[in-house]
């Protein structure tokens, strides 16, 4: 059943989750892969973000569902993938532990051989499952509602058995080598900063074309995101354009 919104959008049910249509589609499709500091794979708040990017860009962005465990959610990421490419040319967008599947399914594909994205957008990005990083603790300090130990509880559970340096648990620790372009976009006050910051620079190294966007807080991550996020989709995708502000 599809739901009218504002701005001409429509919302709809699909075969891997919610489908956000814009008014006039221009031919590209956004996998976007949701996720929050629960490591919630629940795309059901995803449409308003996925709303804004329709509007910037006139893509089809696909709100894919995910299980809640490894290695089964990126199975289900991987599925999600196919069937947008049956759809039109893909770019795959991701937050938080949905960045990290986003980043997973890149070298997956590689991997096998399979036609990558267009490209690839991760926002706060959770990258590496060992959650050694520096910025976890140093930045939980300046938000008093972030529980680094249950966030790690959490991650215990999504990992299951699989070891926390596996490339495909922890794009981190991948050879990021034949990778398409990427853009990771945090806050500086993010505790998973050090994630965005370090997948950007072994990109680079590994000559991945990188737009590494740091906003100073939360507030200015916010505001600022989707028209960073649909300038570098628009550029690489070339059927995507700017429809409507969002």
């Amino acid at each position: 059943m599809a739901n009218d919104v504002a701005s001409g959008i429509r919302v709809e049910s699909g075969p891997v989750g919610p489908v956000v249509r814009p008014p006039d589609p221009s031919g590209t499709v956004i996998l976007y892969l949701h996720g929050d500091r629960q490591l919630s794979a629940d795309p059901e708040s995803a449409p308003d973000m996925a709303a804004r990017l329709a509007l910037r860009t006139g893509a089809t962005v696909v709100c894919a569902h995910y299980r809640t465990s490894f290695p089964a959610a990126l199975e289900d990421v991987h599925a999600a993938y196919e069937h947008c490419q049956t759809l039109g040319p893909v770019a795959v967008a991701g937050n938080r532990l949905g960045a990290g599947l986003a980043a997973a399914l890149l070298v997956r594909l590689r991997d096998v051989g399979a036609e990558p994205p267009r490209c690839a957008v991760l926002i706060s990005a959770l990258l590496d499952m060992t959650m050694d990083a520096p910025s976890l603790m140093l930045n939980a300090r300046a938000d008093p509602t972030f529980d680094v130990a249950e966030l790690r509880r959490r991650a215990a559970r999504y990992a299951a058995d699989t070891a926390p340096t596996d490339p495909l648990l922890s794009p981190m620790h991948a050879n990021l080598h034949g990778l398409p372009p990427i853009q990771l976009v945090a806050a500086g006050t993010d505790p998973l900063l050090d994630d965005s910051l370090g997948f950007a620079a072994r990109a680079a190294r590994s000559g991945v074309t990188v737009d590494l966007h740091v906003r100073q807080d939360a507030a200015s991550l916010r505001a600022g995101t989707i028209m960073a996020v649909a300038d570098f989709i628009q550029a690489w995708t070339p059927a995507a354009r700017t429809a409507h502000p969002a």
